[in-house]
């Protein structure tokens, strides 16, 4: 259907009308509109409807006449809801009707006559009056040829006469039209006339600007409405007013959304051209009456409308908005969200597939025809025969935690931990199925077992210890538990009263089959169980035997399992010793402790600072390297290029004629000097770590003895090793897969491992690990761990979050951390938040370093006593790993220059003098803090922390229970808050946690100052505290249950 609205101009000049109807039929136009002939107001009322109009009548044989001359079907205007105040038919049938005027009341003058009769449809009696009266007229009308009507106001005629009057007179005149004149009204009025019968309504295309959602709810309502025509212009609108979307626009819409659209004045308009005809998509006629319009993308000037018919190939209409610029077609998000296509073709054959969008002209309208996609179809030999599935695994095992990329890693746990294993289980159907946990250490040849319990929900829990120091493996089998299904189905009808003899024979004859296939002890268990069912013949008195936990704890152990499944992965765990999980690190050079600037330190300088530093509460001494230095592009006073006679080099640079990893520095006291530093540090309870580093002076051995483990020049050099902007002149790199690298490299280094672990090493920190490849981390790890379990291996990488956490899946126990850069709040939290979820939480221990030689920290140079505070607080309770590099517990963090990360006169590059205490140091605070964390569990590990409500941006605030399983096993927690304000006192009211502990808001509870030792209660959860540079930091030990 076709429409074209005509004005009540054109019907006033038959040339007009005419031209307007021969416009019409050339723009392809079926049907034609007219206002009615007879006499009505500019609303479209009627003035009388019952009246005989002879010029009426001669108006509409005129136009009925002039629309068959061109070919057009003829509808008129037609509004019922009201009618003139002075018509005949208001005279005959005043119930019909409630007069009023339409002027505005004036009390000075005479009332006015009522102008206007509105029907009253609403009441029944009369409604139907006036829907039998309009029947007859609109027949008449019909029989002199019009062909329907256009119907004003719709909506202020109830549904049901709208149907039974449509009904009425197109059973005398079926092919009758009555098209809804529906724009601009709202939803609520469009679903008030569904089912009233009208043949048509029309869209408000004319109004769209192209990006409003209201056109598709529109739209929705309209179709089920009736058939829906498009209008493209707005008969009503002002002359002078702009329309939302150009007439190209509308016309290439209208032609999209369907077959059938309306135009107003064609006379207006410009000529039809071929351009014209372009405008028009290519839209199959026969699948445009049942479809719907499904917005796909709205993002700016660019709305994208996926067009879909039922039973055919969707298309696709993409518009551009703006008249002014170009659009890119985002094509591969427009073939996702349309689906099930695999390209799309316009009308000149312009695809869009993949990611091949091109562009939209300033406000262009493009339709697109979708390519349906191809199903790809399984190759024969792909198939699976139906024997071979029926032998796939029947039982579903799935999420299984804990684990590391399903298995392929292995979780990191603790010596005399219990790991808690949690899988889902399930079959098809309503049987039961059990679940159990098989474990063993890699070492021996059996799996012990227990039965998981079900924690709901398909869920599956059970635990297993880890008593010994290495690697463990746990696997997870379910099977069919056809006695457990049954015990279960005879529970239910005994208590719900509909217990069977047969119900029961079916128990008593798997009993039997269980006893058929035990041995020894069992069998006779069963054996007996079977003789007490048997004494009985009551149904009753037998199902109680078979339903006693006896009974089911018997055919529990005969169960041959049918249906036996195993997880296809055998997962993995590393039980490691405390210390891989706890421990506090004090870091120094050996060759500056001698207290004298002009004479190099060695080991034994290092054993005079023992007490002192077991004093502060450390457990063990990390060393940087303390093999030879080289003496080829040896580093000079604060990293110059150029050393000068006498200065030590930085021990980095590893490797000279006196030997390479294997060998002790001469001026430290060689070998048996280190071996003095082990037995006094093991008597101080200090355990020692040493530096493991991957890299080479010029003058190392290896690049005489093994010169195909480097990767050389053309020219012979071999390139110095560098991380920009930083540059290492006196250092150079081994390739891994050089030449002559595998194995031989590989075997050197662990066997330089070995070396120390010999020597009695076992803590190993490894410098820049993430520029080594993975497969050799995770090799050299295994080979080490497997024959020294208690290894422990420190990554140095401060390098992208991946890489980090890659290198602790491959073995890895601790790691350093971003910690050193996380000075703000919410960085700090989101970053502990992280550490505690997800893969980090299974095999990623934080270490914090509040400094190292290599990282001054800004915040440090910047913030005196309070910011060390602050710092040291911050690693002591938020990691059971912490470590400092000496010079830290004096304040010292003179930078080279402002904003630089590296020490003024550091040691890497020249000997200094640390004196043990200084006016201002933090080295009573570093004691009591490292005392708090060995008395409470608690702070012994990153995991179990929470942060809670704290209204000051400037204070971290958090919870440290022992683990997740707190909330069972403990009834208190440790609460710590830390200002991170170094220059100012800072107070907050926080609030505390008693839900944690069970606890109501209003509760009190016992609290313990663990610095002070004070103790005291707290009512309710809301108090506040103020936290002072000179200690910014407070810890709180709570217990429920008490109160001080």
């Amino acid at each position: 259907m076709h429409v074209c609205l005509l004005s009540p101009l054109s019907n006033l000049d038959p040339a007009a009308l005419e031209a307007a109807m021969a416009a019409a039929q050339a723009n392809g136009c079926d049907h034609v509109v007219l206002p009615n002939p007879f006499a009505q107001d500019p609303q479209g009322r009627l003035a009388d409807p019952a009246a005989d109009d002879a010029a009426g009548d001669a108006q509409l044989q005129q136009w009925l006449a002039l629309a068959q001359q061109h070919g057009l079907k003829l509808l008129v205007d037609l509004r019922i809801d009201e009618i003139g105040g002075g018509s005949r038919l208001l005279e005959e049938h005043p119930h019909w009707f409630r007069a009023r005027t339409s002027a505005l009341p004036d009390p000075r003058a005479q009332r006015a006559a009522p102008d206007i009769a509105e029907g009253r449809f609403a009441y029944a009696e009369e409604g139907a009056g006036l829907a039998q009266w309009w029947s007859v007229r609109l027949r008449d009308w019909l029989r002199r040829g019009l062909a329907g009507f256009r119907v004003l106001q719709p909506q202020r005629v109830p549904a049901t006469l709208w149907r039974s009057l449509i009904a009425e007179v197109q059973t005398q005149v079926p092919a009758a039209a009555f098209l809804a004149w529906t724009p601009g009204l709202g939803l609520a009025a469009l679903r008030s006339l569904r089912g009233a019968g009208f043949d048509a309504a029309f869209s408000s295309l004319a109004w769209w600007d192209g990006r409003g959602s209201w056109f598709f709810d529109e739209d929705v309502a309209l179709r089920s409405l009736a058939h829906r025509v498009i209008a493209t212009i707005d008969p009503d609108a002002p002359s002078d007013a702009p329309p939302p979307l150009q007439r190209t626009q509308r016309v290439r819409l209208a032609a999209a959304f369907g077959d059938a659209w309306a135009i107003a004045e064609p006379t207006a308009l410009p000529a039809p051209t071929d351009t014209d005809a372009d405008e028009a998509p290519t839209i199959p006629v026969e699948t445009t009456h049942d479809l719907r319009l499904r917005p796909l993308l709205r993002d700016g000037a660019l709305t994208a409308v996926a067009v879909e018919p039922l039973g055919a190939a969707h298309w696709l209409v993409l518009l551009n908005s703006d008249r002014d610029h170009l659009l890119p077609v985002p094509g591969a998000a427009l073939l996702r969200l349309l689906g099930d296509s695999e390209a799309l073709l316009s009308d000149q054959g312009e695809p869009i597939q993949g990611d091949q969008g091109g562009t939209l002209e300033a406000g262009e309208v493009r339709v697109y025809r979708s390519v349906p996609a191809r199903p790809v179809l399984a190759a024969a030999r792909a198939r699976t025969p139906a024997d071979v599935a029926a032998a796939a695994a029947r039982i579903c095992i799935e999420a299984v935690t804990p684990s590391v990329d399903d298995g392929r890693f292995p979780v990191k746990r603790t010596v005399g931990d219990r790991i808690c294993v949690e899988a889902d289980a399930f079959c098809d159907g309503h049987d039961r199925v059990a679940v159990a946990l098989l474990w063993r250490a890699a070492d021996a040849r059996t799996w012990s077992t227990a039965p998981m319990r079900a924690l709901g929900n398909d869920r599956w829990r059970g635990e297993f210890p880890l008593e010994r120091l290495g690697r463990y493996e746990f696997r997870i089998e379910a099977w069919r538990d056809i006695f457990a299904t049954t015990h279960a189905d005879l529970e239910k009808k005994r208590a719900a009263g509909t217990l069977l003899a047969v119900d029961v024979q079916e128990a008593l004859a798997q009993v039997e089959a269980a006893r058929a296939r035990s041995r020894g002890a069992l069998n006779a268990r069963l054996k007996a169980i079977l003789a007490r069912i048997t004494r009985s013949d009551d149904p009753s008195a037998r199902a109680e035997i078979l339903l006693e936990p006896g009974t089911a704890e018997a055919m529990a152990r005969a169960d041959d399992k049918p249906f036996r499944t195993e997880y296809p992965m055998t997962f993995r765990v590393e039980a490691e010793r405390r210390g891989a999980h706890f421990s506090s690190w004090y870091e120094l050079f050996p060759r500056s402790q001698s207290g004298d600037l002009a004479r190099h330190g060695t080991f034994d300088d290092v054993i005079a600072r023992l007490p002192h530093i077991r004093a502060m509460g450390f457990d063990v001494l990390y060393m940087p390297p303390i093999h030879p230095i080289g003496e080829k592009n040896r580093k000079g006073r604060n990293n110059a290029v150029t050393a000068q006679p006498g200065e030590p080099g930085s021990p980095y640079a590893i490797g000279s004629a006196d030997g390479g990893h294997t060998e002790v520095h001469a001026e430290l006291g060689g070998l048996d000097g280190f071996r003095r530093l082990r037995t006094a540090a093991a008597a101080q309870g200090l355990e020692l770590a040493l530096d493991f580093a991957i890299q080479c002076a010029p003058d190392h051995p290896w690049l005489r003895e093994h010169p195909d483990w480097f990767t050389w020049r053309a020219d012979g050099s071999i390139p110095y090793a560098e991380n920009p902007p930083k540059k290492y002149q006196d250092i150079v790199n081994v390739d891994f897969y050089a030449g002559g690298a595998v194995p031989e490299l590989w075997n050197a280094l662990r066997d330089a491992v070995l070396f120390w672990i010999n020597e009695g090493v076992h803590l190993f920190r490894v410098d820049n690990p993430h520029t080594k490849p993975f497969p050799f981390w995770e090799w050299l790890i295994a080979e080490v761990r497997g024959r020294h379990p208690q290894v422990v291996f420190l990554s140095e990488a401060f390098t992208r979050p991946k890489p980090m956490y890659r290198l602790a899946k491959v073995g890895f126990s601790q790691s350093y951390t971003y910690f050193t850069w996380r000075q703000h709040k919410a960085e700090l939290q989101d970053y502990i938040e992280e550490l505690n979820a997800g893969t980090p939480r299974e095999c990623f221990r934080p270490h914090f370093f509040v400094n190292t030689p290599d990282i001054n920290p800004v915040f440090l140079q910047q913030s005196g006593r309070g910011g060390h505070l602050i710092r040291a607080a911050l690693a002591t309770t938020l990691s059971g790993l912490w470590g400092m590099y000496q010079g830290f517990e004096l304040c010292e963090a003179t930078p080279l220059a402002p904003g630089k990360e590296d020490y003024l006169d550091s040691e890497k590059y020249q000997l200094r003098v640390w004196p043990e205490r200084a006016p201002g140091d933090i080295v009573d605070e570093i004691t009591r803090l490292n005392l708090l964390r060995r008395q409470h569990p608690e702070l012994q590990s990153h995991l179990g922390t929470r942060f809670y409500l704290a209204h000051n941006d400037q204070v971290l605030y958090f919870g440290k229970f022992l683990d997740d399983a707190h909330l069972a096993r403990s009834r208190s927690l440790v609460l710590v808050a830390i200002s991170l304000d170094p220059y100012a006192a800072q107070e907050v009211q926080i609030e505390v946690p008693l839900w944690e502990l069970g606890l109501p808001d209003h509760a009190s509870v016992a609290v313990q100052d663990l610095w002070d030792g004070h103790a005291f209660a707290w009512h309710g959860k809301q108090h506040t505290i103020r936290l002072d540079p000179s200690r910014p930091f407070s810890l709180w030990r709570l217990r429920a249950g008490a109160t001080s």
